[in-house]
């Protein structure tokens, strides 16, 4: 599987629990925290509800 490394670039004050559930499920706590996760199905999906949140690169 590839690697892909996500970094919060939005806050997360003012955002629906959902949106907060799935930041603490992808291990991003704080802004500018990175995090580099396998690109499976379940991570990008994931990714895609928050994609207004955060910024994706490959590893």
């Amino acid at each position: 599987m590839a690697k892909i490394i996500i970094k919060q670039v939005k806050s997360r004050i003012n955002r629906p629990a959902k949106q907060k559930k799935t930041l603490d499920a992808l291990g991003l706590r704080k802004l500018n925290h990175e995090v580099e996760k396998e690109a499976t199905p379940q991570i990008l999906g994931m990714v895609n509800a928050v994609r207004h949140l955060v910024e994706v690169r490959e590893a």
